[in-house]
């Protein structure tokens, strides 16, 4: 009976997400509406699309395990990290200006965005081939989460439940683009927000409440991090500096994610941009506060967790095992949701960047709108079947630590995206030659650091502190390189930047015009 449960709420959800990929096929009609919905997604759709690509099973199983068993209780300020740097304020500093320029330039993609910006076809070509290689370690990290939770709570073969899923996902967003993705995030965001406060409830209950469970985790010590008791229920853990880094990459590191930039791209106008930046904050705090609190809360199984033979990716898992059956398949399903989202963002990204930036133009010169699409249809298909491979054989070779393979992916692509893209849009003076040195340091840092770690200092062997260490160094070199380097030409900088000069008229409820004098007045 459980397992008909299971399996009855899997197809519904499934059945879901085709019915929203086959209704949107009429908004994937041309390059602009399955790329971004025609520019006219609203804040809600906008804001959860945002954070179910945010948010996934690497986060929810991988990070959250991870880093509450070395951190304990602390661990929170990821999530609240990701909150208030990764969606708050990536929405107030990015959104309104990314809508605006890209608009203006007539891009849909980052490589596109970098193109129009530097006057450099080659920076479009390099950017779409870093986003394509750097983005298969983090799809493979997703199969590699749901591995764990299918195995728990469905006893069936890995590879079965990868193929099923990459299929599904590729269904819905080949038929819909952009809006039907939009869509199905937003539904499957708000299975993760019910799911986890559900989870993290029925935790707390089996050991006797929030109170009871803080100081059950006050008594635990471990040699190799702490022999102070306290250590895992403190404010700030027992490890900060490294704890910070984990915080900045999966915090700051949203600002130079392609996949996670191009939601704003979309967005229908200033209001959506203001509400979305609200909702995802909080969409934000609750999923990815709630994942990592409860990962908080892992030592006390250590009696279940045999990390040297099952890993940090076990921990989540055996915490779940311990919930009734409904709630597993909660879980299962909210895990789910969050890696198709993810999914759904990467290819989607992965295949637009293909088409629109390197066949188009590089490769076929002439492209047809309608080509075009279906070349993006056939890279989607594509880059799932390569990533279920990788997937597979990473599983039989068990390569099973998430946080190292998403740490990868999020290093290089932040570190050699984030600095280009905000100077992009905010300073003229920012040069092609400085992009092409972060490109050429982030990636060199972190090809590096997973081909030849002992070369790097103790601190930065771990992929999330290089990853942390690209993003500043790349923060660092775009001004320097710049002031050094050849500016851009002033012709092509004040047409970039005349799109913020641009006059709208506007209603009274969105901004304060100045007061008209009358006769009466004066």
């Amino acid at each position: 009976m459980d397992l008909v449960i299971k399996i009855g709420m899997l197809v519904v959800f499934f059945g879901i997400m085709i019915g929203v990929g086959i209704y949107c096929r009429k908004h994937a009609t041309d390059v602009d509406g399955f790329v971004l919905g025609g520019r006219s997604v609203g804040p809600w759709l906008t804001a959860f699309a945002y954070g179910t690509s945010y948010f996934s099973a690497v986060v929810f199983v991988g990070y959250a395990g991870q880093f509450g068993w070395k951190y304990g209780i602390a661990a929170t300020w990821a999530g609240i990290g990701n909150a208030l740097i990764g969606s708050l304020l990536a929405w107030a500093v990015l959104g309104r200006r990314t809508r605006i320029m890209s608009q203006h330039l007539g891009s849909a993609t980052m490589p596109q965005f970098f193109a129009a910006r530097f006057n450099s076809k080659a920076l479009k070509i390099a950017a779409s081939v870093i986003i394509f290689i750097f983005l298969i370690p983090y799809t493979a990290s997703l199969y590699n989460g749901l591995s764990r939770l299918f195995g728990m709570a469905f006893d069936i073969d890995y590879s079965v439940c990868v193929i099923v899923m990459a299929l599904l996902t590729a269904v819905y967003v080949i038929a819909g683009g952009y809006m039907a993705t939009a869509i199905n995030d937003f539904i499957q965001g708000i299975i993760m927000l019910v799911g986890i406060a559900a989870v993290i409830a029925a935790v707390l209950s089996s050991h006797g409440g929030l109170k009871e469970a803080l100081d059950a985790l006050g008594q635990v010590t471990d040699p190799t991090v702490s022999e102070t008791p306290g250590a895992f229920n403190s404010f700030f853990g027992p490890d900060p500096a490294n704890l910070l880094g984990v915080v900045l990459l999966t915090s700051l590191g949203t600002w130079g994610l392609p996949q996670m930039v191009q939601k704003f791209y979309a967005i229908k106008s200033e209001k959506a941009i203001n509400k979305g930046m609200i909702i995802s904050t909080v969409f934000a705090l609750i999923v990815a506060g709630g994942c990592y609190f409860l990962g908080g809360f892992g030592r006390l199984y250590s009696d279940q967790i045999d990390i040297a033979t099952g890993g940090y990716d076990s921990i989540i898992p055996t915490i779940l095992s311990n919930l009734s059956p409904y709630l597993i398949a909660i879980v299962v399903v909210l895990v789910l949701s969050a890696s198709m989202s993810t999914l759904s963002s990467l290819v989607l990204a992965s295949s637009s960047t293909l088409t629109l930036d390197f066949i188009k133009g590089t490769v076929v010169k002439e492209l047809s709108p309608k080509k075009q699409l279906f070349i993006m249809r056939v890279f989607i298909a594509i880059f799932i079947a390569i990533s279920v491979v990788i997937a597979i054989v990473q599983y039989k070779s068990n390569v099973t630590f998430i946080a190292q393979l998403m740490g990868v992916s999020w290093g290089a692509l932040a570190g050699a995206f984030l600095a280009p893209f905000l100077y992009g849009l905010y300073w003229k003076r920012a040069t092609k030659a400085a992009v092409w040195v972060s490109f050429l340091f982030s990636c060199t840092v972190m090809l590096a650091n997973i081909f030849w770690p002992a070369a790097f200092p103790a601190l930065l062997r771990s992929p999330i502190n290089a990853g942390v260490f690209c993003m500043i160094a790349g923060l660092v070199i775009m001004p320097l390189v710049s002031l050094v380097t050849r500016p851009p030409e002033k012709a092509h900088i004040s047409q970039v930047f005349s799109c913020y000069d641009k006059k709208v008229v506007v209603s009274a409820a969105d901004a304060i015009g100045e007061p008209i004098h009358t006769e009466e007045t004066k």
